[in-house]
């Protein structure tokens, strides 16, 4: 019998037993001869802080120490490891600090609180020499961070498209499937629980910013810096532009993007056309994907479940692992925290909008009367920005029998973004165009 596997397990405590703490116990459960195997000792859940005392131990049986107090975990001295799976910036916050402070290493699913107080958190953590894991607080069950962090170590990374919020995705689907506009689907998707009662932060990109927040931290050895981050949702998405977009070869996603610019970093989210050959613009319903380009390696893809119990669980109990393993290493050998040395990570900056470059689709509603288009198109060549495709639309198309309006669909070559605005308000002071301009940015991912 070697030394290890004579060690006693390490133990966890777990604040929130929802759905990720339950799938957490149960695939430690189910799986801990394998992951004993693997980690070199075992891992035991063998407390809980919940709010529901009943319902926890109806999920972890007698075994287990039940708490309606989490302080009551983080004060355990028998406890090495805390788990956080409460969520949100409030008492999550205080918890985690509390935790690091007495010494424990913790997991957390929790994008939301280290996309805003990361940078506070890993300090604090590093002074104290434990360890913060979250591969479980980007896209679920899929090894993105690891994959970041350790995986493509030796690139310089390019940049990072992903599709990493599960709601907005099943919602644009269902749009592109059925032809509805996004009320409806977004209706039908709270009574599949495909959305919460408030989805507010999934629909307007919140969510996604946090989570691409944290993979561009990773990628570009930078501080987290949310409160920089373009963050724009899905709510006011036509079905129309979803179907012209098709018309053209292209599906509209939400993307959480990083790109490494000239000028800094580029850290934003967005509706936005992705040839439809691509592998990410065929990624449906409630799946995740990420792709990043790193100069060695090329396009890698990953692709899997963003949520849900068990795949969220998987990426909680990778953690696990991993601290178990380095639990008596030195320190300064584990990996670091955002995949960089604390002390050389880089204060890159997160590039404004107007400065970045990237193609667009625009929709203009004009008058049917000749003269409009070459208005149109002539104004924007004044502005230097080149045309990729026009599709005018049959009046009788879009406004019924004998209407006098029309839609003129324009995709343009990589403009920069200040340019186009510019040229947007002067196409719409033209008497000839009759409704707010629709402007959706489009990602050729090449």
């Amino acid at each position: 019998m070697n030394a290890t596997s004579s060690m006693k397990p390490i133990q966890v405590g777990l604040l929130g037993i929802g759905t990720v703490g339950s799938g957490t116990f149960n695939v430690l459960q189910r799986n801990q001869e394998e992951i004993k195997r693997r980690a070199g000792r075992g891992i035991e859940v063998t407390m809980v802080a919940a709010r529901n005392l009943e319902r926890a131990r109806s999920i972890v049986g007698d075994g287990v120490q039940v708490v309606v107090d989490a302080r009551a975990v983080i004060a355990n001295p028998e406890i090495d490891i805390v788990v956080e799976l409460i969520g949100g910036y409030g008492i999550a916050k205080e918890l985690v600090l509390e935790a690091i402070a007495a010494g424990k290493h913790v997991v957390t699913a929790n994008k939301a609180l280290l996309a805003v107080h990361g940078t506070e958190i890993f300090a604090a953590a590093q002074t104290k020499g434990v360890m913060v894991a979250f591969e479980a607080a980007v896209a679920g069950g899929i090894p993105i961070i690891k994959a970041l962090r350790e995986g493509l170590t030796a690139n310089s990374i390019q940049w990072i498209a992903g599709i990493i919020n599960g709601t907005t995705n099943f919602i644009l689907s269902e749009m592109r499937d059925k032809g509805l506009d996004f009320a409806t689907v977004l209706q039908e998707a709270q009574r599949l629980g495909y959305a919460e009662a408030d989805p507010t932060f999934d629909i307007e990109g919140v969510d996604a910013a946090h989570k691409v927040t944290l993979m561009s931290a990773i990628a570009f050895g930078m501080p987290v810096q949310f409160d920089r981050a373009h963050v724009e949702g899905i709510t006011k998405l036509a079905a129309q532009d979803i179907k012209y977009a098709e018309q053209l070869g292209y599906r509209i996603k939400l993307l959480g993007i990083t790109r490494r610019a000239k000028d800094g970093i580029e850290l934003r989210v967005h509706p936005s056309l992705v040839p439809a050959k691509r592998l990410l613009a065929n990624v449906e319903g409630a799946m995740n994907a990420v792709v990043v380009h790193g100069d060695a390696v090329g396009t890698t893809l990953y692709y899997g479940k963003g949520a849900g119990s068990e795949p969220t669980a998987s990426s909680v109990i990778a953690d696990l692992v991993d601290i178990t393993r380095l639990h008596s290493a030195d320190a300064a050998h584990r990996v670091p925290y955002l995949a960089f040395h604390p002390n050389a990570m880089s204060d890159l900056v997160v590039v404004p909008m107007r400065e970045v470059v990237t193609s667009y689709y625009l929709r203009l509603r004009v008058a049917d009367e000749a003269g409009v288009l070459a208005q149109v198109t002539g104004l924007l060549a004044t502005a230097g920005i080149s045309i990729d495709a026009v599709l005018q639309r049959e009046a009788d198309e879009v406004g019924g029998e004998g209407s006098t309006q029309t839609d003129l669909i324009i995709l343009t070559h990589n403009t920069r973004e200040g340019t186009l605005d510019d040229a947007m308000a002067q196409l719409q002071s033209l008497p000839t165009v009759l409704a707010p301009i629709v402007r959706i940015r489009k990602e050729e991912l090449a």
